[in-house]
């Protein structure tokens, strides 16, 4: 995954985005936020990209399409477009001179994912769909911080750094629209 290719991912994705929910709804609201969201990560990737810091760059287009995939497959954002997956192709590696930077932001966001889900719980009920979901996306959050640990210990820490920016995005989404709960470190969450 190219930089460059995330942050065009994810503009396509944000141009052939709609929402779902009727307006003046809470899903509606829900559905604004997730989208403004991913749409002021995207911003922030650009303003990091055009000043020469790819690693901020790549981990705000990252948090940004972990907020729209979240709002997809939520129901409260509906893409009219085709889809690309940014975790495929060959990994961009990023100059030496960027080492440093990568390597201290990626461990960083790693304890920042850990501690953030184990931050929260499922809000739902147990009889209600929404508690599924909710289970659903505590399950991709771990998947997500998983797998960026084995790239982290592989020495692949771009794409270490894109997973956890990846998954912590659906943590906070969520968390946005009510389904799981903080129960600690408010700080790490877009409330």
């Amino acid at each position: 995954m190219k930089i460059s290719e995330c942050q065009q991912i994810l503009a396509a994705s944000l141009s052939s985005t709609r929402i779902a929910a009727a307006e003046s709804s809470v899903l509606w609201r829900v559905a604004r936020r997730v989208y403004g969201m991913a749409s002021a990560y995207e911003s922030d990737g650009l303003t990091f990209s055009a000043s020469g810091d790819p690693v901020n760059a790549l981990a705000g287009f990252l948090y940004g399409l972990g907020w729209l995939h979240f709002g997809y497959s939520y129901g409260v954002l509906i893409r009219t477009g085709g889809a690309s997956c940014p975790f495929g192709g060959s990994p961009e590696i990023l100059p030496a001179k960027y080492r440093g930077q990568l390597e201290e932001k990626t461990r960083r966001y790693c304890r920042l994912l850990d501690t953030a889900r184990s931050s929260v719980t499922v809000g739902p009920d147990p009889e209600t769909a929404s508690f599924a979901f909710s289970g659903q996306v505590l399950c991709i959050a771990g998947a997500y911080a998983r797998q960026g640990r084995i790239f982290m210990d592989c020495g692949k820490f771009e794409d270490a750094l894109a997973c956890f920016s990846y998954g912590h995005g659906w943590l906070d989404a969520a968390v946005i629209a009510g389904l799981l709960r903080i129960t600690a470190e408010r700080e790490l969450f877009t409330i």
